[in-house]
């Protein structure tokens, strides 16, 4: 296959290629750091953190899928994709995808019952829980990527094969298809609405019951600390639906070719870097986790 890329501006490829390989070192810093932190610092290992790091693990996952192709095909001179890469490429970039849908709403629960019920916090998200709430989003999502990938690449393709993307996604691939891509529009059409709605519900109860309870609170300090709990990841879910809802919920008249590979942008190498900033600048526990982990890392090299 030929991905058109992002632009077909030669006086662009050079800055765009800096600029988003300047994007994908800060995600790919910023993911593995909050992996590590939440790992090896014992006052993170919470609930809270454990969903944190799965959480970056799926943005890590989902931009390395798009990011170093992306930074080939600036400086080539062919933006080519074989068909087993291309397909390789859809099934891990869909997997990440929908895990993160799963584990933010994983994460909205997780505060709902840290806020609302404090005192069996540590019950309700025992160790057993959390690692459910982890692996069964990480099967199905599997499942469903396995599915859409297979739907789609066991269909004959026309001699057009020109993606008019950046990467390989299944609605630019289906225009390629000589068959009727009806059953596989209408599979990735139920799925798409299943995944999004019931995550999103999930986030909306949670935060619903999450007000509820902050307004009954008598304490403006009561308030003020369960606000700041919840900030961090309520920007995330903000900024993550909504870039995905723009994309997906508009109607088509309103599509352009354009304006799908910049929302795709966002979403694909943006937002991954966002996450962990987000967490890092308006997280007390992080930055004071990272200062505890540079410091001793000082004192080691110093001893050495």
């Amino acid at each position: 296959f030929i991905l058109t890329g992002i632009t077909d501006r030669a006086e662009l490829l050079a800055p765009l290629f800096g600029l988003f390989l300047i994007i994908y070192i800060i995600s790919v810093a910023g993911n593995l750091g909050i992996i590590i932190l939440t790992k090896v610092d014992s006052r993170l290992q919470t609930p809270m953190y454990f969903f944190l790091r799965h959480l970056a693990l799926t943005d890590l996952g989902y931009s390395t899928t798009v990011g170093p192709k992306l930074l080939v095909n600036f400086v080539s001179d062919r933006n080519t994709i074989s068909y087993y890469f291309c397909a390789t490429q859809l099934a891990f970039f869909l997997v990440f995808i929908v895990s993160e849908l799963f584990i933010l709403s994983a994460m909205s629960y997780d505060r709902y019952v840290a806020i609302c019920n404090p005192l069996l916090y540590t019950i309700v998200m025992s160790q057993r829980v959390c690692r459910l709430l982890v692996a069964i989003p990480y099967l199905y999502c599997t499942f469903v990527s396995l599915l859409v990938t297979i739907k789609i690449f066991t269909l004959p393709f026309c001699g057009y094969n020109v993606i008019r993307h950046f990467y390989c996604d299944s609605i630019p691939l289906l225009s390629l298809l000589c068959s009727n891509t009806q059953e596989i529009e209408l599979i990735i059409l139920i799925l798409a609405a299943f995944d999004l709605i019931s995550s999103l519900l999930v986030v909306l109860v949670s935060y619903l019951l999450i007000l509820i309870t902050v307004l009954r609170m008598n304490s403006t300090e009561g308030r003020r600390k369960a606000f700041s709990t919840c900030a961090s990841h309520l920007t995330v879910v903000i900024v993550f639906y909504g870039t995905l809802i723009f994309m997906y919920v508009q109607p088509k008249s309103s599509h352009s070719s354009y304006t799908d590979k910049v929302t795709s942008i966002f979403y694909t190498l943006v937002i991954p870097m966002l996450n962990p900033l987000i967490y890092s600048l308006r997280n007390k526990d992080v930055k004071y986790a990272l200062q505890r982990t540079l410091n001793n890392l000082c004192s080691i090299f110093h001893y050495v």
